[in-house]
């Protein structure tokens, strides 16, 4: 049996955050919450940006693309951990643990390729401003997004087939309160070698490639600003893209410390507050960030919302 990869675990023990059932009660309401401004935060401002004809633009597109990625991602960890702290249990079944990983890979890579295809579009706006709307056509805008869903979904897929392939005989307990690849791997009776190569070797194309595009789109940007002489012009240049700066340094900050956490020198607990931080925290404050740390977009919105009200006054 053990040379036919059948899996005979059933279900996964997710441990959660804590053990405390005092501190359970506290989570639920704190995410509760979180979910509920992650939800109603980002449709808020997808309506906004699809209803106005003033937002129709790259930037708020990709913005748009950000939100609904951030809905999806939340979606995927909050709803389970609030129902194992109504239901008092921490199970996931096997195939539900798979689907969770599968959702999290999938969004996480289409998010590093959003991210980069956002910090080309400030690269375009700020370093080639005359030929913006020449470079930045609908149709190329249209097709950077379905690349980035569909490279998502391919590496998705491919991990999932790596997984489906590893055998589970026990023990079932992860120390996790999602069903994290690595974790996966350290409870996989199989040899896991070959796919733990491939994980590092897909995850960190993605991460080098994504990384590279968004460094040499931003190098540009400061070789752009440094030239420009009038310090308005220059801090005006550099606000349309602090927002997407601010974006990227957290989520990929939080990305590579989390997984750089899994080696066996590094405490467990401590990479479980840093996933906290990227998988639960990150959408809100992207919201928050976009919503009323930026500038620009907060003015448009403001104006936007202005008029629809003012419009359905007698």
């Amino acid at each position: 049996m053990a040379d036919k990869n059948v899996s005979v675990i059933t279900e996964f023990i997710l441990l959660g955050l804590t053990d405390s059932r005092e501190l359970n009660t506290v989570l639920f309401a704190l995410l509760l919450l979180l979910y509920l401004v992650t939800v109603l935060g980002n449709v808020w401002i997808m309506a906004i940006i699809l209803g106005s004809a003033q937002l129709h633009s790259p930037k708020y597109f990709f913005l748009s693309q950000l939100a609904f990625l951030d809905v999806c991602y939340s979606s995927v960890f909050i709803p389970k951990m609030l129902a194992n702290y109504v239901a008092g249990q921490r199970v996931i079944s096997y195939h539900g643990c798979l689907l969770q990983y599968s959702l999290v890979s999938m969004l996480l890579t289409s998010e590093c390729f959003l991210l980069a295809a956002m910090a080309y579009d400030r690269y375009a706006a700020i370093c080639r401003p005359l030929h913006y709307k020449r470079l930045m056509t609908p149709a190329l805008c249209v097709h950077l997004i379905t690349a980035s869903y569909l490279l998502g979904c391919a590496n998705s897929l491919t991990h999932l087939s790596s997984l489906l392939s590893l055998s589970f005989c026990g023990p079932n307990v992860i120390n996790h309160y999602f069903c994290d690849i690595p974790m996966l791997f350290q409870l996989s009776c199989s040899d896991t070698q070959f796919s733990k190569v491939l994980f590092i070797v897909l995850s960190g194309t993605t991460s080098v490639t994504t990384f590279l595009i968004v460094v040499s789109s931003y190098l540009g940007i400061l070789v752009t600003i440094l030239t420009i002489q009038s310090t308005g012009s220059r801090w005006k240049a550099f606000s349309t893209c602090a927002s997407h700066l601010t974006v990227v340094t957290l989520f990929y900050g939080t990305v590579i410390f989390t997984y750089l956490g899994t080696s066996s020198s590094y405490p467990q607990e401590r990479a479980k507050i840093l996933s906290v931080f990227y998988t639960l925290l990150l959408p809100v404050l992207n919201l928050l960030i976009y919503s009323v740390r930026d500038t620009e977009t907060k003015e448009v919105m403001k104006r936007v919302i202005m008029r629809k009200i003012l419009a359905q006054l007698p």
